[in-house]
């Protein structure tokens, strides 16, 4: 596809455009849901992604398309979810196509380009270093326009996109130790990853006891204190962690932009492929950054202690909008 790149139009907030916008579960979709105002996304734009209870929470009231789930590399489910968007695409016309990624950004952004439809990849803010294979893929292809939400390494076709981290900023919280903290650990669902060297760690902490909530994912386990899930709906998470004094995730993109959005200053840990927690060791890089930023602590399961959950208790973020831009904020 080299050298058939269609032109994209300017996409800003100021002229409302619709859109095709497609993204995983997890950070990918979060980031998007993020930008698409500053996108200039139109209310009829159509929103695709996997179905699941964040995006049925973060899509709720907009033009939805769920594919079949692309679980990572899996190269005959991106071209069965390609052949959905492109049937979809068939009987519509719009005025661009954006990605945020992973592998649905190889399915959506062809079918788009094949239609004619200008199209846009947004690398992850999690890619802190260069981008991932979608990002290389698509590159390569000189078909779609390209961008990073990082300076450092934006280059060539590489253009700049204002991060969705530049607008948040850490505040002190009120906080009185004069109870057990109430902790709420969330592992993420990523299919296939188990997770149980964080869940150690919080034990070995001595932090975890009945005011404990965990949400498990696919690391189930039979010998936890506090309230034990599986999964949970939106609602359900969106409380527990509203209560919590302490929330202990793993440095997914997804779960740390939604924290950040409640205002939580959270606690993050590293998920590694040496120990099959994940595909790559990306997780570090979202680390650095969260950790660069301020807007949380990132560490290795082996760093966590009491003094990092008591710094957290004492933290809150706040989005940086019109009434706080006041305030100081950290580098992006």
């Amino acid at each position: 596809m080299a050298g058939l790149r269609v032109p994209l139009p300017p996409l800003t907030e100021e002229r409302p455009r619709k859109l095709m916008l497609a993204a995983s579960t997890g950070g990918h979709i979060a980031q998007l849901v993020r930008l698409a105002r500053g996108l200039g996304a139109e209310d009829d734009s159509l929103w695709v992604s996997f179905d699941s209870p964040q995006t049925r929470s973060l899509l709720a009231g907009r033009r939805t398309l769920m594919v079949p789930y692309i679980r990572p590399r899996d190269w005959q489910s991106t071209l069965l979810a390609h052949l959905v968007v492109r049937h979809a695409l068939a009987d519509e016309s719009f005025d661009a196509a954006v990605s945020t990624g992973a592998a649905l950004a190889l399915a959506a952004l062809p079918a788009a380009r094949m239609k004619g439809i200008p199209s846009l990849y947004i690398e992850s803010v999690s890619r802190v270093d260069g981008p991932s294979m979608t990002g290389r893929m698509l590159h390569a292809s000189h078909a779609f326009d390209v961008r990073s939400q990082h300076r450092t390494w934006a280059r060539g076709r590489w253009g700049v996109h204002p991060s969705v981290l530049e607008t948040y900023t850490t505040v002190p919280r009120l906080y009185s130790p004069s109870h057990p903290l109430r902790v709420f650990v969330t592992l993420g669902t990523i299919k296939g990853y188990r997770f149980d060297s964080l869940v150690d760690a919080v034990l070995a902490s001595g932090i975890a006891g009945d005011q404990t909530t965990w949400q498990l994912g696919y690391t189930p386990r039979d010998d936890l204190p506090g309230r034990v899930h599986t999964h949970m709906a939106s609602e359900d998470f969106d409380r527990a962690a509203r209560e919590a004094d302490v929330v202990i995730t793993h440095a997914g993109v997804g779960t740390i932009m939604g924290l950040l959005e409640m205002g939580i200053y959270p606690v993050a840990a590293v998920r590694r492929q040496a120990r099959g927690e994940h595909v790559d060791d990306h997780q570090a890089q979202i680390a650095r950054l969260m950790n660069e930023a301020g807007i949380g602590v990132a560490v290795e399961t082996d760093e966590l202690d009491a003094a990092v959950f008591e710094r957290a208790a004492a933290l809150r973020v706040i989005s940086g909008t019109a009434d706080t831009a006041d305030l100081p904020r950290f580098a992006g």
